[in-house]
């Protein structure tokens, strides 16, 4: 034996004992010298989702995590050298959200820097206190603490991943916030930009005035919203009358610039062309024709404002009309009024909006149309779909910046093209995902924004040129050398440039936006493998074999990696994708920290057991979604028996001495065991298409039979020395035991390392992953003879009798193949049932039991 057998094994400290000893043998240890030894084909290497180190794991990253665990498990028992690295994604808003919370701060980034600063408080949520009460500080002073707050998080995701027994390598590492990171970012940037596929443009941004930052399209989601139609009149120039509209947002009436209506729509024929004046504010626009408008929403015929939603913005840009943005960054009406506002009483009318939030602002422009009479109708309250950062609290706003995009298809059909077919090249776990890629690729409407107005980020290396005035000139773009990175250009000089010329006439400004996180995100098999850092490593795992993620972040994460992949190898990142589906709470719902229904695992572990947790994970398949109820978790309560019962099968088993020169020459044995080859079969396959649940099903059911059936069938035989079967029982049960732990061990990790801890060296994790070993076995007699023990079990039952009560004479009838596959256990069938005499009859029909006869002093 390699390890003391316990008196009684429990599953309870496997966790922190197994943890320890993997970590002090380098088990999940990428083995370069052996990959390079063996080439690509050698390597299974992950491109791991890196977690956002912004408050808790919750029950859902136990849930894709372990899939990929027990994928990675599985090819490393088949010998392939495993690249399973952990990064963790540090910036973006969600971080500097939780730190503005946590410490009570916000950033100015006019403030100097406080080496002495001490946050106001730290710790708890505060999420109700209001960005008036935050203490301001200086950039540096937040990055600090965003730095600070992230590196506590991660050390407790770790904690909880190596609880979970994730089998990463620890070694191989990343944040999306380091050195390495920001060169291998700003590097890749460089490389768009120098191919053209990075640019600059103003142009009208979705923005969240909260965060006071643009937003990517990938970023948005609808919410319910209510809302009123207001029907307004507009006035002919002409003076013939009046052309009536119906809007949800007055408020931007200042920004009209046209009357748009169906090309098809008679009512509005005969003004296409024409001009009319706005209420309140008197400024010609025009009527115009545009196949988006619909003729069946309000009275037919909408205002363009720049810029109320994405329809006003695509109005905008295909009618060629003028920009007339109100709003300011805080989501503010701006105090300067349009200048096609002349007239004195419109000045006077947007005097009363200038400075008002939206809200103020609409209230305020309907008591004005009031008091006008051009406010003819209010409609009654309803709900409609409204746009969202997906991490925002209030609606978006359209405002006018300059921003940096990346070329991603939409206006490109010839990339848009190679992207879906790189996406249909791929193999996708399950299949069906393929089409959300595909829809979200060619429902595109314009270019990645990848610039943010934020602080905790990758900063963008750019400065431009100043001209005579000290005013940016956008065509001077100043890239660094690549010998550079990673730069700051905040605090970094460019190239011919000295300090003391930093934001004077004839000198240099600097970029002060970052890169959106899901730019620097996307580039995460870059970052683990070592792209333009370490050539070796990346010709070893790349292009990666596995890429799993959550489903809803297809349009983000595995959208934008592929992009950049394409661009810059013209590639697809991956051989495979595996999609996990949602965690769902009892009503069906998915669970979100929004809805305030997310269930943190840490005590779900504590409470069960890890492999308990593992197994629930497991019984999910890829792509489906799994329902999680804490206060009864059914499913992981039969996975801790099924850990549990491996423990105690396992000893059992080993409780019996193999024989040296010991040979399977039973027929039940042998059967056993060729029903076991076609478990290992149907399991091997399983694995290979991804389908964990199947894997461990068949495995599961065999385990059952296994305990209950055969066990019991020739535990009598094992034990007796002196039967001629002994030798072959107890190598069949080793034979089987070793195999059964080495299938169940990608989901039970810990039950199954311990018990082969008993009778076995080395970590059973990087032990072979079972083959069949094609015995001469008849699997129909196993299933015959469990099933005369079944027969033989209720029989005694409805008799109400004891298991162990002696049965004189019992008689099985079945048909004769049947009976000559029982004859061939006859001796286990007996012992099993203490049975002195037992009758086989063939017969028509399944097996049945005809008589039982217990021994006369047990009647």
């Amino acid at each position: 034996m390699s390890a003391q057998i316990p008196d009684k094994p429990v599953l309870e400290g496997l966790e922190d004992k197994w943890d320890a000893a993997w970590a002090e043998q380098g088990t999940y240890l990428f083995d370069r010298a052996r990959a390079a030894e063996s080439g690509r084909a050698g390597v299974f290497s992950v491109d791991t989702p890196p977690p956002t180190a912004s408050g808790s794991l919750h029950i859902g990253h136990v849930f894709s995590f372990t899939h990929t665990d027990l994928k990675v498990r599985f090819e490393r028992m088949r010998g392939k050298s495993v690249f399973y690295p952990m990064g963790w994604d540090d910036n973006g808003l969600p971080t500097e959200r939780r730190v503005q919370n946590y410490y009570g701060v916000r950033c100015d980034p006019t403030l100097p820097y406080d080496a002495s600063f001490v946050p106001p408080f730290e710790g708890g949520d505060n999420k109700s206190s209001r960005a008036a009460d935050q203490v301001p500080i200086s950039r540096r002073n937040f990055i600090e603490l965003c730095e600070k707050l992230t590196f506590e998080d991660e050390k407790q995701f770790e904690s909880l991943f190596r609880q979970l027994g994730l089998s990463v390598d620890w070694t191989q590492t990343y944040r999306t916030i380091s050195d390495d990171t920001i060169r291998t970012s700003q590097l890749a940037f460089l490389r768009n930009l120098e191919r053209g596929e990075a640019y600059q443009a103003l142009a009208p941004t979705l923005w969240d005035i909260d965060f006071r930052s643009a937003i990517a399209q990938a970023e948005l989601e609808d919410r319910d919203q209510q809302a009123s139609y207001h029907r307004i009149a507009f006035h002919k120039t002409d003076g013939s009358g009046d052309i009536h509209i119906e809007t949800t947002r007055p408020e931007l009436l200042p920004a009209c610039v046209a009357l748009v209506a169906n090309p098809d729509d008679e009512r509005y024929k005969p003004y296409f062309g024409q001009t009319v004046r706005t209420p309140l504010f008197d400024v010609e626009v025009p009527v115009l024709a545009h196949p988006l408008a619909q003729q069946d929403k309000g009275s037919g015929i909408a205002m363009i404002c720049t810029f109320g939603d994405v329809t006003d913005i695509i109005w905008w840009r295909e009618l060629d009309l003028p920009n007339r943005t109100i709003l300011g960054a805080d989501g503010r009406i701006l105090a300067e009024a349009p200048e096609v506002i002349v007239g004195e009483t419109g000045r006077a009318a947007y005097a009363e909006l200038a400075g008002k939030t939206v809200f103020s602002a609409k209230k305020r422009i309907v008591e004005l149309l009031e008091e006008s009479g051009e406010l003819l109708a209010v409609s009654k309250p309803f709900t409609h779909p409204v746009k969202f950062f997906e991490k925002g609290d209030r609606p978006l706003e359209i405002v006018s910046t300059r921003q940096w995009y990346l070329r991603n298809g939409a206006r490109d059909e010839e990339l848009r093209d190679r992207l879906i077919q790189l996406g249909q090249g791929m193999s996708w776990h399950p299949d069906f995902m393929r089409v959300r890629y595909e829809n979200w690729t060619n429902g595109l409407t314009g270019d990645w924004l990848v610039s943010r107005q934020r602080f905790f980020g990758v900063p963008i290396p750019i400065w431009y040129g100043l001209d005579e005035n000290g005013e940016r000139d956008y065509s001077r773009v100043i890239a660094p050398d690549v010998s550079q990175l990673p730069v700051d250009p905040t605090t970094d000089v460019p190239a011919g440039y000295t300090e003391d010329q930093r934001g004077v006439a004839g000198g240099f400004d600097a970029e002060r936006d970052i890169f959106d996180t899901w730019a620097t995100s996307s580039l995460t098999p870059q970052l683990a493998g070592g792209w333009q850092r370490d050539d070796e490593l990346w010709n070893l795992v790349a292009p990666f074999d596995l890429r799993p993620q959550g489903q809803d972040i297809i349009r983000t994460w595995l959208f934008s990696t592929m992009l950049r992949s394409t661009l810059e190898d013209g590639r697809a990142p991956w051989s495979d994708a595996a999609i996990s589906g949602f965690i769902v709470d009892p009503d069906r719902k998915k669970m979100s920290k929004s809805k305030g229904n997310v269930v943190t695992p840490a005590d779900i572990l504590a409470h069960h057991g890890t492999d308990a947790v593992r197994y629930w994970a497991a019984s999910s398949r890829l792509g489906s979604d799994a329902a999680f109820d804490p206060q009864n978790p059914t499913q992981v309560k039969i996975g801790r028996r099924l850990a549990i019962k491996v423990l105690n099968a396992a000893k059992f088993v080993l409780s019996f001495p193999v024989p040296e020169g010991a040979r399977v020459t039973h027929a039940l044995d042998a059967a056993m065991l060729a029903t076991l080859d076609r478990v290992i079969a149907d399991a091997t396959r399983a694995y290979e298409a991804y389908d964990h649940a199947r894997a461990l099903e068949v495995t599961e059911a065999f385990f059952w039979t296994f305990c209950d059936d055969y066990l019991e069938l020739v535990k009598e035989r094992a034990y007796n020395q002196a039967d001629s079967g002994q030798a072959s029982a107890a190598l069949a049960l080793r034979l089987a035991l070793s195999s059964l732990l080495r299938l169940l061990a990608p989901v039970l990790a810990f039950a199954a390392e311990e018990a082969w801890s008993w009778f076995e060296e080395g970590s059973i994790h990087v032990a072979a992953w079972p083959q069949p070993r094609d015995i001469d076995g008849d699997p129909a007699i196993l299933t015959a003879t469990s099933a005369a023990l079944i027969g033989i079990r209720r029989a005694k039952t409805e008799a109400k009798a004891s298991q162990k009560t002696p049965v004189t004479i019992l008689t099985l009838r079945a048909d004769a193949a049947t009976v000559g596959r029982l004859r061939q256990a006859e001796g286990d069938l007996k012992a099993v049932g203490r049975i002195t005499e037992l009758e086989l009859l063939d017969g028509e029909g399944d097996l049945s039991v005809e008589r039982v006869e217990l021994a006369a002093q047990e009647a």
